[in-house]
């Protein structure tokens, strides 16, 4: 038997997977890092933990399943996108906490840069918009507020790295400093069509090359070989690397145009395959590396993004302390047959696609006697159904393409309440497949595809098996009712901050 691992470095914590040659799972070992918010807007990671929670569920998963390291045939990595960290090419250690992915601090930056480029031109070279979201701004703000990360810029010992490049260069000793065409297709510096770093946008930004990653492709390549002395215990290869949307498309096998999956997690993220030929969105959808295999063309993939689903119920726990889990808010949400009127809209660091508005705050609208604990946890779970139904339709319009069915992942599926509610208001089927670990299936299935565990993408196609299935019941008058209740409270967000101001 052949074993694959897949390190999933998310938002919230970091796991690590083995799965056997039929893409079942073997082990899983997951442990959750701080939140670190310095400032309204501002969102932190401690890199350091990362890489030691990495070691430690590494070992953790091995012992698990009872294998040695030497028993990997290859790595993959999967990871939380955008987040940037300033480390050491020496030595790896970080100059600076990791800038989140949800980070708003680069707002002022954006609005600046925004002068020098028409977005239009942005979005044909990159595929994106202007927003903070990206990793552009959260690299000029080190640059401009950290001394030492400026100094160890100008002296070449700096690399911006997104978390995939820093975990492989601390996996190989740093013998290995690189990104993927999907990661690096966030930084907002990338050539979307070659797929290389963009000379004109390095030199409008001031951002050196010297101090960024190499790009290299998402499968069908070795980047560099584990330590011997690190936390795998051998010399395994590092062969496969997908920013963690990515890695659940193509966990999802999601291979053909107009393939499309949800991922339910810290946010919400709805991909759909666009061929080989990037084309780009009127309604604020990105255009996105979907993979790229060596020695072929790149994939791409529309996108819209949602920045808070699961943690919206993470904020429900501990910051209200209104439930003690997940699954108490879901029997909570399953206990009214509707919301009673309420609708969250959480727009805690704006709103993503297809609103795109940094100054949208979060607001709890409809609130009235009758509402209770039980409809406030409905309006929880409907709230990314919405977020998400909002995506799902810019992005028929836009790809020219009718989605004839969702599949999702992502730990969120677990919940009945919302999967049936996500069929009812995007009218079409809800399948959940029997892994909805994808992500971390995706990062081993483009790990193995180098090393030869996997032949083609025919056979991972054919691993691909149907969990459970939600068809859409509710009625065409009652739907449209809920989502123009959901759009009058969409609009109360709007213009709660003023533009360039990031609390």
């Amino acid at each position: 038997m052949k074993y694959v691992g897949a390190i999933d470095q998310g938002t919230t914590s970091t796991r690590f997977m083995i799965f056997d040659e039929k893409g079942s799972i073997v082990s899983s070992s997951q442990v959750e890092h701080r939140q670190i918010y310095p400032r309204p807007g501002w969102v932190e990671h401690d890199a350091e933990e990362i890489w030691n929670n990495t070691s430690r569920v590494i070992a953790d998963a091995l012992e698990k399943a009872g294998l040695d390291g030497s028993a990997l045939s290859a790595i993959g990595i999967t990871n939380q996108r955008e987040t940037v960290i300033p480390f050491s090419r020496k030595t790896g250690r970080p100059f600076y906490n990791a800038i989140v992915w949800q980070d708003l601090r680069g707002e002022d930056y954006i609005h600046s840069l925004s002068s020098h480029l028409p977005e239009k031109e942005l979005r044909e070279r990159t595929g994106l918009l202007y927003s903070p979201y990206f990793s552009a701004s959260k690299i000029r703000w080190l640059l401009d507020n950290v001394p030492r990360v400026k100094a160890a810029a100008e002296s070449g010992d700096l690399v911006f790295g997104t978390i995939d490049s820093y975990l492989t260069a601390r996996l190989t000793g740093m013998s290995s400093i690189v990104t993927d065409v999907t990661n690096a297709s966030r930084y907002m510096l990338m050539d979307i069509r070659r797929g290389e770093w963009d000379e004109d946008m390095l030199s409008i930004t001031g951002i050196s090359r010297d101090n960024l990653p190499r790009i290299v492709s998402s499968s069908g390549l070795v980047y560099g070989m584990t330590d011997p002395d690190g936390p795998v215990g051998a010399s395994v290869p590092v062969a496969g690397i997908l920013g963690d949307q990515q890695a659940a498309l193509f966990g999802q096998a999601c291979f053909s145009k107009g393939e499309s999956k949800c991922t339910y997690g810290t946010g919400c993220f709805l991909l759909t395959n666009i061929g080989t030929e990037p084309c780009f969105s009127e309604h604020g959808l990105l255009t996105t590396a979907a993979y790229r295999i060596e020695g072929e063309a790149m994939s791409y993939a529309f996108e819209g993004s949602v920045a808070v689903a699961g943690s919206l119920v993470q904020w429900v726990r501990d910051q209200l302390g209104m439930v003690s889990s997940p699954k108490e808010l879901d029997a909570a949400a399953a206990s009214v047959p509707d919301n009673g009127g309420v609708y969250i809209v959480p727009a805690f660091s704006g709103l993503f696609a297809p609103y795109w508005r940094s100054d949208a705050r979060g607001v709890i609208a409809g609130l009235t006697g009758y509402a209770t604990r039980a409809h406030i946890c409905r309006a929880v779970l409907e709230a990314t159904a919405f977020q998400a139904n909002d995506i799902f339709s810019v992005m028929e319009e836009d790809s020219g393409v009718r989605i004839q069915s969702l599949k999702v992942d992502g730990g969120m599926t677990n919940s009945i309440p919302l999967m049936a509610f996500q069929a009812d208001i995007m009218e079409v089927p809800v399948i959940r497949p029997q892994i909805v670990e994808t992500t971390s299936l995706g990062a081993a299935y483009a790990a193995g595809l180098t090393v030869g565990v996997w032949k083609d993408l025919d056979e991972l196609r054919g691993y691909w098996k149907e969990q459970m299935r939600w068809l859409p019941t509710m009625d065409d008058k009652e739907r449209e009712n809920k989502v123009g209740f959901w759009k009058k409270a969409v609009r109360c967000t709007l213009g709660w901050m003023p533009q360039g101001r990031e609390n």
